[in-house]
């Protein structure tokens, strides 16, 4: 792997984009997005020293330069249908989100009509770090984020409130936001970037996402599998942190993953074999490009999270509530269909956020379909598929964060690959094994057999993943 001028990609050439048309709005596919990108709204905080006990001035661009507009045109540049504006909250921040940042979204969405463009935020987790906080689009979105993040934001009030940050407040929050007549989606930001170590944890457990989950079911969906700042490098005094993929200092991410779901029978597999249906996603946590010093690729320039969803906002939410969801990051793929069948001929079937009845010893039939993204990515490489592979897991294995009944059922190489038109299929049959609940799928462009700790200095654009989410089980 490069350790150096990884960054010196060539620029990308504008292209137009035209509008879809009302017979595709009408059908559902495969839409790429990003639910956690920031603008001059994720401000600064500034103490007036001759007066403390006034509210510190918020300084607009104080965290990021650009434009919720800029972010939207760039992320339509990049090739994504939907986005989520996602700013984070400090001393009165809901009041700067509903009279400064709202009006700039309702001016993008006019702007760029053609791109799904989500109200939302950045939400302070009380007792913990962030989450991706988004608003279904209706007349209640701008009073509603408002309202949420005045209630329970844990920077929100000023003097600082110790009692709205913790851990209990977060469950009461998620508790208020089920009860909503359209109730949120929330996606745990960087599940394990204060993590201490090798399957240890910081400020977010995986005990903590599920207890998230049974407070709020209709309103959490999952975890960033794949953090932002994948772009972040060494330079002169950074310390490892602000060195390293994801700015995740303790311990590293793994083929740009998180530890929670790029260690084979690790965290996500525990909390997919206790029952959870539990969507991961991957984003930009655009701030800064790296172009302008910063740590940052622009949204979909490097990360997608792709739903399975007509071109509008209801569905999108629909998807992600519904795990129709697979990640990647260089553009590796651009379409990942995935199916298990009972039997050769089938009459049951499932895709991925899905369930299947099977019976013990029933045959499935898996069929995954994938389709390179052409031409090149955005550094100008044209980035290959080494191998996929099949995994499964079910309830038996769980012990704590780990599930030692997750395994590795098939690796599959080129040589396995069969072309159908501009994919590239597999397939495998397999016993319904005794406890199976899930399986899922991921891929890579290299030929490491199980993701990697990324070092500092590491080209991102050399170790590229995908992943499935689950396909689940109920058996008979």
């Amino acid at each position: 792997m490069m350790r150096s001028g990884w960054l010196l990609a060539p620029a990308i050439t504008m292209v137009n984009v035209m509008p879809a048309c009302a017979e595709e709005a009408a059908q559902r596919r495969w839409l790429a997005g990003d639910h956690h990108v920031h603008s001059i709204y994720s401000a600064r905080y500034e103490a007036d020293p001759e007066h403390p006990e006034r509210v510190p001035e918020s300084v607009i661009g104080g965290d990021s330069s650009h434009t919720i507009l800029q972010n939207i045109q760039m992320a339509r540049r990049f090739g994504l249908d939907w986005m989520v504006a996602t700013d984070h909250g400090g001393p009165g921040h809901s009041a700067l989100n509903h009279d400064r940042a709202w009006p700039d979204v309702v001016a993008a969405r006019k702007a760029v009509p053609d791109m799904v463009l989500f109200y939302g935020m950045e939400f302070d987790v009380p007792g913990g770090e962030h989450a991706s906080l988004i608003l279904p689009t209706d007349a209640a979105e701008r009073a509603m984020l408002r309202d949420i993040e005045s209630r329970f934001g844990k920077r929100e009030a000023f003097p600082a409130d110790p009692t709205r940050n913790t851990k209990p407040q977060m469950i009461a929050a998620l508790r208020y936001m089920a009860g909503l007549q359209h109730p949120p989606v929330l996606i745990g930001n960087h599940p394990s970037r204060t993590a201490t170590g090798h399957g240890e944890w910081g400020l977010h457990t995986p005990a903590e996402y599920l207890a998230w989950q049974n407070a709020a079911p209709n309103v959490v969906i999952g975890m960033e599998g794949a953090p932002g700042h994948q772009a972040a490098r060494p330079e002169a005094g950074a310390d490892k942190a602000h060195s390293s993929r994801g700015l995740y200092g303790g311990f590293p991410t793994m083929g740009g993953f998180d530890q929670m779901v790029a260690r084979l029978g690790g965290a996500w597999d525990a909390l997919l074999g206790k029952g959870m249906h539990w969507t991961i996603t991957a984003n930009s946590d655009s701030h800064g490009h790296w172009r302008e010093g910063g740590a940052d690729f622009w949204p979909g320039e490097y990360s997608r999270t792709w739903v399975f969803a007509e071109r509008n906002a209801p569905d999108i939410l629909d998807g992600l509530r519904n795990g129709r969801v697979f990640v990647t990051t260089g553009n590796l793929v651009d379409r990942l269909d995935v199916t298990a069948a009972v039997g050769p001929r089938p009459s049951r079937a499932a895709a991925m956020g899905e369930t299947l009845m099977v019976h013990k010893g029933d045959e499935l039939t898996i069929t995954i379909r994938f389709r390179p993204a052409p031409p090149h990515h955005a550094a100008g490489q044209v980035p290959k598929v080494d191998h996929v592979d099949l995994i499964a897991g079910g309830a038996s294995g769980v012990e704590g964060d780990r599930n030692r009944s997750t395994r590795l059922v098939k690796r599959f190489t080129s040589r396995d690959f069969r072309a159908d038109g501009d994919s590239l299929i597999v397939s495998h049959r397999m016993k319904v094994l005794e406890g199976i609940t899930y399986l899922r799928i991921r891929g890579t462009n290299t030929p490491q057999g199980e993701p990697e700790p990324d070092f500092v200095g590491e080209d991102p654009w050399r170790d590229l993943w995908f992943y499935s989410n689950p396909i689940y089980f109920a058996q008979k």
